[in-house]
């Protein structure tokens, strides 16, 4: 049976005042919460902060990261390998977002990599998935969705998904206060569930994806009550400890 996951994205916020009083308000918030996962991907920079505050509040938050390199190590400036994000404590690795899509021109077959190394080094993928605004206009979504998949089911079979973890992220909807409804994200997510189907229907049954796009407290439990939506990637909301907590909570509610 699978199980939701509630994962904040933080992208490039953070200080240590500020990552030190989410992740204790967050804590705190959550106590006694069961039934959801939580994760938390900090900038690289403040992973050791978080894996410290984590562990001395003994919590069950989850730590991941934003990113990952193709090598463990070597003459890659700037890169973070998957050896050095499992020696902090990290194991939910975001890759494929639609931000480094765009600004750092990361392909599907680039992103694919990503995902068979995380793999290989025993962490677990956050995929990233999505179509643009005018995809989306065009009716292309499905097909979007479709193509940015088989970049990892074609070259490393279904059973790759197994314990992976897909974020279906509408680009149009994320940090603009837009939003898919309920309705039409699980006509995707059943869609895209369908899509693997075809390959595997054990593997599409257990598989966690997660919706992503300006989800809020506010509406959070109409996409948690759909039966293919497994928890959100969270992005501006998952800065609030309150307002995290919240969404992390309405998935536990709708789910158990």
């Amino acid at each position: 049976m699978r199980h939701p996951v509630v994962m904040g994205n933080w992208k490039l916020n953070g200080s240590k005042e500020m990552v030190s009083g989410l992740i204790k308000g967050l804590d705190a918030a959550l106590n006694g919460v069961e039934g959801v996962d939580v994760a938390i991907a900090p900038p690289v920079m403040y992973l050791d902060l978080a894996e410290q505050l984590l562990n001395k509040a003994d919590s069950k938050i989850i730590l991941g990261s934003q990113n990952v390199d193709l090598h463990n190590n070597g003459a890659f400036t700037g890169d973070i390998s998957p050896a050095m994000l499992k020696e902090f404590g990290a194991s939910h690795i975001i890759i494929g977002h639609s931000e480094r899509r765009e600004y750092h021109h990361e392909s599907d077959e680039f992103v694919a990599q990503k995902f068979a190394f995380l793999k290989e080094n025993g962490l677990t993928p956050v995929l990233c998935i999505g179509e643009s605004e005018a995809q989306n206009e065009a009716g292309e979504t499905v097909a979007v969705c479709a193509r940015q998949l088989d970049a990892v089911i074609n070259t490393q079979g279904v059973d790759a998904l197994n314990g992976a973890i897909i974020a279906y992220e509408p680009i149009w909807a994320i940090g603009t206060g837009k939003a898919a409804t309920a309705d039409d994200a699980q006509r995707i997510h059943a869609a895209i569930r369908a899509h693997i189907a075809e390959k595997s229907e054990e593997v599409a049954k257990n598989v966690v994806i997660q919706y992503g796009g300006s989800v809020k407290p506010e509406n959070a439990a109409s996409y948690f009550a759909q039966p293919d939506i497994d928890g959100a990637l969270v992005g501006g909301a998952a800065l609030d400890a309150e307002s995290f907590a919240a969404i992390a909570k309405a998935a536990a509610e709708a789910k158990n």
